[in-house]
């Protein structure tokens, strides 16, 4: 599991983020909530989105895939938008087969939004972001989003 740096969109200041936590990311600075966008793979999805303590957005993506590509700065800006309510968990096909195997991937982009361990709902394909921002607030709810 990585450290990623994020810059903290209220204040400008960048701050070490881990992939896994058991609180949600807040600036050091301003201590305003922080996006919280990571990568996950077959040995470490468990700990990083499964025991995620906030609701994770899961994009299966591959780095050839020319609609993922379109589609994953939408999902930054969603999970910069819902900063410390989201997390962005990015799982690279080619790099995790056995969780593309387990998930039945069969095309991508495919999203999928976990909860608590549990997939609470996915989507196939690249949509545009007032689509993919709809959806997210729809699968959470008042009370997530």
């Amino acid at each position: 599991m990585e450290t990623g740096l994020i810059k903290c969109p209220t204040c400008g200041k960048t701050n070490r983020v881990p992939a896994a936590a058991s609180g949600r990311p807040r600036c050091g600075n301003c201590k305003k909530g922080l996006p919280w966008i990571t990568a996950a793979a077959d040995d470490d999805f468990a700990v990083v989105a499964e025991q995620s303590p906030v609701p994770v957005l899961v994009d299966f993506w591959a780095e050839w895939c020319g609609p993922c590509r379109m589609v994953s700065p939408v999902l930054d800006t969603l999970a910069t938008e819902r900063a410390g309510r989201i997390k962005l968990v990015k799982v690279d096909v080619d790099q995790s087969p056995r969780l593309s195997s387990r998930f039945d991937i069969q095309a991508i982009p495919t999203l999928m939004i976990i909860d608590g361990g549990r997939v609470l709902a996915r989507q196939a394909g690249a949509a545009p972001a007032a689509v993919l921002r709809s959806w997210v607030d729809g699968v959470l709810g008042a009370s997530h989003a």
